[in-house]
């Protein structure tokens, strides 16, 4: 794993990651499920970690957050820092990246600009770790939703994956499709809205790599085939205009009925938050892992810290 960055240890792309890499961070994020059934760890006591977010989140900022208690380090956090933080005053990305290094050890930042993460490593010497920037990549998520799909099926290779929903604004099917070229065997079907199609760069990607991909209008077609379904949520806030979102929402809705149609020893996936996409109904299913996934959340985060700062 290498990155562009002066610190060669940050994670800002997916395209960073390779096999190896993969393999080594899933078994540290099998120990870390151990430390945490354990009570905790104080492997990084002494370690400050800084989250940066100014875009709003929950799963991926508490997750990193617990992360870092969990191991015996601590936090600073800056939840709304488009607002609190000096950039409402017009402080670029990389001086706050310069002025926040002074205070911690690891920066994790949420940005709404693509590439942001990336400037920011670019001029500090201690590990950047991206968490989403904008439209363009999500690599952490990508990691906790591949380590998923290993605790679940029992493993990442021959696999028929559907990525549904917002696939053109959303990062974390993006993302999570660029990482499975690291994988053998795969299988990719693309069920999008037209105006929310998957990205030429990504597709390009994967026809690079050798991984079997294709688009489909009809959901119900492609349930009965896939050991995985990666429902996504139509982005409301990335789209620039109304006309265009509500072209978009609605059109492909898991519910009872999708459940019928679904492989028994299938996964249905989400990233988080859901709308209206998947029904209340469907949480019950064992098949629904999209909690679970939220959960594998916290132990990514804390193979990856614990392998950057430990």
């Amino acid at each position: 794993m290498m990155s562009g960055s002066r610190s060669a240890r940050s994670i800002l792309a997916v395209q960073q990651f390779d096999r190896p890499f993969l393999e080594q961070l899933f078994a540290r994020a099998d120990e870390m499920r151990v430390i945490v059934a354990a009570g905790g760890s104080n492997r990084l006591s002494g370690r400050i970690m800084a989250t940066l977010f100014f875009e709003p989140s929950t799963r991926t900022r508490l997750s990193f957050e617990s992360a870092m208690i969990r191991l015996g380090g601590q936090v600073l956090s800056a939840e709304y820092a488009r607002e609190t933080s000096s950039a409402a005053k017009g402080e670029t990305i990389e001086d706050t990246a310069r002025i926040v290094e002074s205070y911690a050890d690891v920066i994790v930042i949420r940005h709404p600009e693509a590439g942001s993460a990336a400037r920011a490593a670019s001029v500090i010497d201690i590990p950047v770790i991206n968490a989403g920037d904008g439209p363009h990549e999500h690599p952490t998520q990508a990691l906790l939703d591949l380590y998923t799909i290993r605790s679940e099926l029992g493993r990442i290779d021959d696999l028929r994956i559907a990525l549904v929903g917002d696939l053109k604004y959303g990062r974390a099917a993006r993302s999570l499709a660029l990482i499975l070229t690291q994988c053998r065997g795969i299988e990719l079907t693309f069920v999008s809205p037209p105006n929310v199609r998957m990205g030429n760069d990504v597709t390009a990607a994967l026809a690079a790599a050798g991984v079997r991909f294709r688009e489909e209008s009809d959901l119900s077609r492609v349930l009965p085939e896939v050991d995985v379904v990666y429902q996504t949520r139509i982005q409301h806030e990335r789209f620039t205009s109304e006309e265009e979102y509500e072209a978009a929402r609605g059109l492909y809705v898991i519910d009872a009925a999708s459940l019928r149609l679904m492989h028994p020893n299938a996964i249905l996936m989400h990233p988080l938050p859901r709308v209206d996409e998947i029904a209340p109904e469907v949480d019950l299913d064992p098949r629904a892992a999209y909690f679970r996934q939220a959960k594998n959340g916290v132990y990514i985060r804390m193979a990856l810290l614990d392998m950057l700062l430990g």
